[in-house]
C-alpha cells in the first residue's frame, strides 16, 4: 500500500472500505481525512478572496494561508493512509509465535516498536490539525465573507479531528511499556486539545457573528 493509497481511492470506496470486515482503516485514518477536508476549506475561503478588489489589503496574507493550508492538506492526505500502515504493524506483530521465552520477548520489542508507531501517526495527525483550527481564524476573520461558514465548518473538523486522532493516541499508550514516551505523548496531545477547542471557540463566534 502506497502512503497516497486511500487518497486515491474514491470517496465511495474508501467509506466503503471502512465500513468493511477489515480493521484498517480505523479512526485515526479517519481524523486525517477530516484534518484534510478542514484545510481544503480554508484554501477554498483564500481561493474565494484572491483578485477580488473588495479584499485588496489582505492578499499577500490570503496567499501565506493557502500556501500553508495546502501545504498541511498534502500531509493530512498521507496521513490517512500512514495511519492505516501502521496499525498493520502492530497486527503483524500481534501475529508472531511466542512458544517459548525467546519468541515472546522478540514478539514483545517488536510490539513495542510498533505500538510506538502507532501512537506517533496519530500525534502526528493531532499536533497537524492544530495548525489548520489556527489558520480557521484569518480565513474567517480577513477572507471573503461569502466564505465565512466555510472557515467555521474548517474550525469545527479540526477540533473533531484532533479530538478523534487523541483517541487513536490514547489506546496505542495503553498498551507501551515505555512510560517516558506515554508522559511525553499524552501531553503534547493534552496541549493539543486545549488549543483545538480554544481556537474553535474563537472562529464559531466570529463565525456567527458575521453571517
Amino acid at each position: 500500500m502506497s502512503e497516497r493509497a486511500y487518497i486515491d481511492w474514491t470517496l465511495g470506496s474508501y467509506l466503503d472500505r471502512l465500513a468493511g470486515v477489515e480493521p484498517e482503516p480505523g479512526g485515526g485514518s479517519v481524523a486525517a481525512l477530516v484534518g484534510a477536508l478542514g484545510a481544503a476549506l480554508i484554501t477554498m475561503v483564500t481561493n474565494l478572496t484572491l483578485g477580488k478588489e473588495k479584499y485588496a489589503e489582505v492578499q499577500d496574507e490570503m496567499v501565506g494561508i493557502q500556501a500553508r493550508s495546502e501545504a498541511l492538506r498534502r500531509r493530512l492526505e498521507e496521513l490517512v493512509t500512514l495511519d492505516a500502515l501502521a496499525y498493520g504493524k502492530v497486527a503483524t506483530a500481534m501475529k508472531l509465535p511466542r512458544e517459548d521465552d525467546a519468541q515472546k520477548e522478540a514478539r514483545r520489542r517488536v510490539l513495542q516498536t510498533a505500538l510506538r508507531g502507532a501512537a506517533e501517526v496519530p500525534l502526528e495527525v493531532a499536533e497537524t490539525v492544530l495548525e489548520v483550527a489556527r489558520l480557521a481564524l484569518p480565513a474567517a476573520e480577513k477572507g471573503n465573507a461569502n466564505g465565512v461558514s466555510d472557515a467555521g465548518v474548517a474550525a469545527l473538523l479540526a477540533d473533531a479531528a484532533a479530538q478523534s486522532a487523541a483517541l487513536n493516541v490514547k489506546i496505542n499508550l495503553a498498551w507501551i511499556e515505555d512510560d517516558e514516551f506515554k508522559r511525553d505523548a499524552w501531553s503534547r496531545v493534552e496541549a493539543v486539545l486545549s488549543e483545538t477547542a480554544r481556537q474553535r471557540d474563537i472562529v464559531m463566534a466570529l463565525t456567527y457573528s458575521k453571517i
